[in-house]
């Protein structure tokens, strides 16, 4: 931490890469950093190979601001690999999947900080300073999921787990994997409006608004532990 610290906080202009597959939000994410500190370079890119690329072609960023849904990541796994391409740098998530489950499992996976994607530009503002200052950024209103008054854990994540049917198991299964509908579909000879329901029954069942975050709670609770027997109704 103290690296990043030093970083952001020397008198030099720093470098930042924004990675997000939206190009206007690229575009207007490079103006809010420009008008809260003095850059010697911005760079976007709208693949987490793009931004691979970029970071292994010359100097790494000072500052990553990052979305979690890009096309070719799966999760978590984009900041992870960021993290590791870039080990100094200063990560910002900027995402609209900003509940407090996500940003606690950002937070562990290497981010600095975490931003909703449609903050205002004053958070954005407070948010570089903040791990400017070496200290980590969450949204106003975030309660860690792992104190004992949010009722959150791998024993929650058990029980909504075991509400789902052995073919909604096998389908989170493979979104674990990172499969897309339309492989989910041909590996399960079923059809892909069939996926879609089920995704969505899944989602209801565990009680979140993404795939990511149903993967989520599938790692948290060591999801192969708790498939549903053979003998659950499909």
């Amino acid at each position: 931490m103290s690296d990043r610290v030093e970083l952001l906080s020397e008198s030099r202009p720093i470098r930042a890469l924004v990675v997000d597959d939206h190009p206007l939000f690229c575009d207007a994410l490079t103006l809010t950093l420009q008008s809260i500190s003095d850059f010697e370079e911005i760079r976007s890119a709208g693949t987490l190979e793009k931004a691979l690329e970029i970071t292994a072609q010359g100097e790494a960023p000072d500052l990553v601001i990052l979305d979690l849904n890009l096309p070719d990541v799966h999760g978590l796994d984009g900041l992870v690999r960021m993290r590791n391409a870039a080990p100094r740098a200063a990560i910002l998530i900027a995402s609209s999947m900003a509940d407090n489950r996500m940003i606690s499992h950002a937070l562990k996976a290497g981010a600095n900080g975490f931003v909703p994607k449609h903050s205002q530009r004053s958070v954005f503002r407070r948010a570089f300073e903040a791990v400017g200052r070496g200290e980590p950024f969450v949204p106003d209103g975030y309660i860690d999921p792992r104190e004992p008054e949010s009722g959150a854990g791998p024993d929650d994540a058990l029980a909504r787990l075991a509400t789902l049917t052995n073919q909604q198991a096998r389908i989170l299964s493979l979104i674990c994997e990172g499969k897309l509908n339309k492989q989910i579909a041909y590996d399960l000879t079923i059809a892909e409006t069939t996926v879609k329901a089920h995704v969505t029954a899944i989602m209801r069942k565990l009680g979140v608004h993404s795939r990511t975050q149903a993967v989520l709670i599938a790692q948290e609770a060591n999801f192969n532990r708790v498939l549903p027997s053979e003998g659950t109704a499909p």
